[in-house]
This record gives C-alpha cells, sequence and structure tokens, in this order.
C-alpha cells in the first residue's frame, strides 16, 4: 500500500480474492487511479475487448498515422461508464484531463491524448479502456475488509509489459502469494 496512508489505495492493485464472485470484478486485477475521501475510481487491467485501437479510432473519425499501437486491443475498464473512454498512460504528459497518479502514470480521459497517439505524438506506453470500476465513500475500504480484494502497490511494468494472461497472476507474486493456496472463502481470526 501507499506509505502515505493505509487507507489510500492510489497507485495501488487490487487483486480479486477467489470469494469475489461478481460477474464484474471474479478473476480481475485492478489498477486504483484515484482514492479519496469521495470513493475510489480504479481501471480493470485484465480483460480485453474484441476490440482494437484501429477499430476504435475509426469509430472516433481518427486516424493512425503509424500503426505501433493499431492492433492494441481495447480493454473494459469496469461496469461504469462503458462508453466513455480512459487512457491509462506512462509517461504523464500534458493532456487536457488527466489524473497524476504517482510520479510517473497518468489517466486521461480527453480525447488531446488519443489525437496524439493518431498523430504519432502520445504517450510511449499505454491502454485505453471503455469503462471504470466506481466505489463510493467507504465502499472499497468495506470490500477490503471483507476479504473481497488483496491491495500491493501498483508496478508500471505488470500494466504496460506483461502479457495481459499473465497479470493478476504476477500481482499474486507481488505479493509472494500463490492463488492455489487461497481458500474461496475467508474468514477473520
Amino acid at each position: 500500500m501507499n506509505a502515505e496512508s493505509a487507507s489510500d489505495l492510489s497507485n495501488c492493485f487490487l487483486i480479486a480474492m477467489p470469494s469475489l464472485e461478481d460477474s464484474n470484478f471474479g478473476g480481475s486485477l485492478v489498477f486504483v487511479a484515484e482514492h479519496n475521501e469521495k470513493g475510489a475510481l480504479g481501471l480493470v487491467i485484465n480483460r480485453p475487448m474484441d476490440i482494437d485501437l484501429s477499430t476504435l479510432f475509426r469509430r472516433l473519425d481518427l486516424s493512425l498515422e503509424s500503426d505501433e499501437f493499431g492492433r492494441s486491443l481495447v480493454f473494459h475498464g469496469g461496469p461504469v461508464q462503458t462508453d466513455r473512454g480512459f487512457v491509462l498512460h506512462q509517461p504523464v504528459g500534458h493532456w487536457g484531463a488527466t489524473v497524476e497518479v504517482g510520479d510517473d502514470i497518468g489517466l486521461t480521459s480527453s480525447r488531446d491524448v488519443l489525437e496524439a497517439v493518431a498523430r504519432g505524438g502520445g504517450p510511449e506506453r499505454m491502454l485505453v479502456m471503455l469503462g471504470y470500476a466506481g466505489w463510493g465513500p467507504g465502499q472499497l475500504e468495506d470490500e477490503v475488509a471483507r476479504n473481497a480484494w488483496l491491495t500491493v502497490e501498483a508496478d508500471p511494468s505488470l500494466i504496460f509489459d506483461a502479457p495481459v494472461d499473465e497479470r493478476l497472476q504476477r500481482a499474486f507474486a507481488l505479493l509472494g502469494v500463490n492463488p492455489v493456496y487461497l481458500a474461496a472463502a475467508a474468514g477473520h481470526a
């Protein structure tokens, strides 16, 4: 967790416990971009959709000058506002609507970052997603206390470099946990 506060989960991963049977989050790895007294905003980083960036850009009337990112998949970021796009990227850069997460990750929801990508001048590393995961005040803390999630500080290489099908397992490894040994139902001692 963040050194500043045990209750601030910004720049952390939420790792779904096997007992989490919610169809939106079972088996998911969520990057928490923002967490404060108003609630939390996270993005599922291991659920690719059946659409690539080239297709998404065509739908947005944007043309990619380079096909460097064109075959990259778009992710289902969560069940809230699934028609709204978000770009999780590194470095932070200077875009219209960016939340700075930690020192080197940005979350941008404005179109200017996509326009820059189309021109070949976007962020070096990125994930594009539709929708996000949201929690109201105290809701995420309650879910963590009820053992729905394990938490660990986020690792940018896991977000941007790890193969999608290995991200959840690698997040467990950050904690030194083998998920095979986790019980489907957890209790408090």
